[in-house]
This record gives C-alpha cells, sequence and structure tokens, in this order.
C-alpha cells in the first residue's frame, strides 16, 4: 500500500513485537491541545507520553511535509497499542521515559524541539489490564509498574517492607491522604497477623475498613492507589528532570504543553513555567475541559493543560518585555 502523505516515515517503533491490543482510552482536551502547540510543517514534535496514541495522531499530520514526530513511552504495551494507530504518519516510537528526551533528541543528532507535550493522566487501557494491578475494582495482583520489565519495587513489595512511618508518608506526601497514619496502621497491623498483601482486592479493602466515615464521592481507596503509583514509578521525580530542562530541549519559540490531573503535577508545573527564564507561559489559568467534553470523557474533568513558549531572543540578546499572541 503506498504512503499516502508527501515523505516517507522513520521506522514506526524500535520495540520488541508483541500482540496488538485494542486502546480503550480516549486523549483529553485534545481540541485544546491542538490549538495551542499548533505544529506546523517540518517542525520536529516530541510527545513524551504517547501512550495509545491519541494526541499524536491528531498532531503528526500537521507537521507534514518535512516534519518528524518522536514518541516515548515507559510502558512498552502502550507502545504496542500507538503502534497501530500511527503506522502511516512519521512518527518514531521510542521505549523510554519523558525525563529522557534530552537523550532521544541527542541520539537522532536533533538538536531541539519545535512542540514537546506530556498528558500526565493514567491510561483507561492501564486500568483495564488485570496483570498490572493498577485498579482497585477487581482483585488483581499487586503490582503497578508502568514497566513490568524494569528492576523496581513493585506495590506489593512497598506495601509489605516499608515501617508504619514510611507508609504513611507515601500516602501523604503522593496521595495528600488525611487519615495516612491510620491507613498505614492499619497495613501493617494486616500484614503480621494474616500475611503478606498481594492483591489490590484486598488493600483496598483495609483501606476502606480503617477510614469509615461520612460517604465521599471518590472511593476511600482511591489516594492510596495514586500515591503506591507515583511511588513504585518515582513519577514525580522524572516531571522535576523534565521540568529543568525542558527549556533547553525547545528551540527559540518551541512550545511545551503540559496536561496534569492532580495538584501535586500542577503546582510543579506551573512553578516551573514561571520561574524559568527561559519561558514564557502563555496559559496563565490552566486551560480545563468544556462541560461538553467533560460529558462525553469524564476522565476529563480534572485534566489541566499548561503551555509555555521558549522565548525568541533579539538579536543584541534582550528579554522581550511582551508575551507573544495566541
Amino acid at each position: 500500500m503506498p504512503y499516502p502523505f508527501a515523505q516517507e516515515p522513520p521506522p514506526v517503533s524500535n520495540v520488541p513485537e508483541r500482540p496488538l491490543l485494542e486502546s480503550v482510552h480516549r486523549p483529553v482536551l485534545l481540541d485544546a491541545v491542538r490549538e495551542w502547540l499548533a505544529p506546523a510543517a517540518g517542525m520536529i514534535l516530541v510527545d513524551g507520553t504517547v501512550g495509545a496514541g491519541g494526541h499524536t495522531a491528531a498532531l503528526a499530520p500537521m507537521v507534514l511535509p518535512g516534519g518528524r514526530v518522536l514518541a516515548l513511552d515507559r510502558d512498552p504495551r502502550m507502545l504496542d497499542l500507538a503502534a497501530a494507530r500511527l503506522a502511516h504518519l512519521p512518527v518514531e516510537l521510542i521505549h523510554a521515559p519523558y525525563s529522557q528526551i534530552g537523550d532521544e533528541l541527542q541520539k537522532r543528532q536533533i538538536e531541539q524541539a519545535d512542540r514537546i507535550l506530556l498528558d500526565l493522566g493514567f491510561s483507561s487501557d492501564q486500568l483495564a489490564w488485570t496483570d498490572r494491578g493498577f485498579s482497585f475494582a477487581r482483585d488483581d495482583l499487586l503490582d503497578m509498574r508502568f514497566d513490568p520489565d524494569e528492576p523496581i519495587d513493585t506495590a506489593a513489595d512497598l506495601v509489605n517492607s516499608l515501617d508504619e512511618r514510611q507508609l504513611a508518608d507515601i500516602f501523604y506526601q503522593f496521595g495528600e491522604e488525611r487519615y495516612a497514619r491510620r491507613i498505614a496502621r492499619a497495613l501493617v497491623w494486616s500484614r503480621e497477623h494474616d500475611g503478606p498483601i498481594q492483591t489490590t482486592g484486598r488493600l483496598a479493602e483495609i483501606v476502606r475498613r480503617s477510614v469509615r466515615g461520612p460517604r465521599s464521592r471518590i472511593d476511600p481507596a482511591t489516594r492510596v492507589f495514586q500515591a503506591l503509583r507515583i511511588a513504585v514509578n518515582d513519577e514525580l521525580a522524572h516531571l522535576d528532570r523534565f521540568l529543568a530542562h525542558v527549556a533547553d530541549w525547545l528551540a527559540p519559540g518551541g512550545r511545551g504543553a503540559i496536561i496534569s490531573f492532580h495538584s501535586l503535577e500542577d503546582r510543579r508545573v506551573k512553578q516551573a513555567f514561571r520561574d524559568q527564564p527561559a519561558l514564557n507561559v502563555l496559559t496563565r489559568k490552566p486551560i480545563t475541559a468544556s462541560e461538553a467534553e467533560i460529558q462525553s470523557n469524564p476522565r476529563s474533568r480534572s485534566a489541566k493543560l499548561r503551555v509555555a513558549e521558549r522565548w525568541k531572543r533579539p538579536k543584541d540578546g534582550t528579554r522581550p518585555g511582551t508575551n507573544p499572541t495566541r
């Protein structure tokens, strides 16, 4: 079948072949991402969290002809989903965390990118996979690694080895859980009296029993699962490394866009964009989903998009005094 665009794309993926799966995930704030990033022909675009490829599928055709897209993800199974969706676009899939974008650009002798996108949200596909342990809707093995081959502690390892104070710190710092100490105490008691905690169902039930009180609109286990996932995958450290270098990875006039879903991430993004001398914040307030999008895709309710542009320095090296137009 002939390639339908103006140029032959680079290899679609450099990850091992696996059985293809069908994605159930819907990208959030897709129209806003297109509008604010506005990639154009010939640009270098980097999607640091490609997932199933929803955002990339919409943006990649906009860099043709002559453009190129690098799409990274830590989860090799997400790259399988993306490969099917992006097969006829100028996209190279890369098995790597977004904190290593600089290394991946250097390997390909690309000095800087024109557009960089991160969607820090958790994929509906990953929630649906029973071998990962991300969901408390079923009784699955308690893993939570984005890359199951990565030699790091699983959620079960943390829950069964850390002491009460260490667990409470994780739940409070990464989940902003007000009952962190009570939950940690209950987990330690349970593992000592009833054996190791190995499944999501048992973990969730222990949490629910320990925080009984007025009903909330979210499950009591939600923040604990979030906190463990962040701890297992060292998510905030990856974000901090990205934010420290994103201005260096962007070409002058290049734009970076980040979608976050909870305050731990959004605060970091807001502060880093504001404090980077090389960046000009384009979104003084975060872009959020419309009511229509929330109705059709409830996951978008908590999404916040922030965009910054690397300053275009005049020839005399002084910093412009006004923001570029949107």
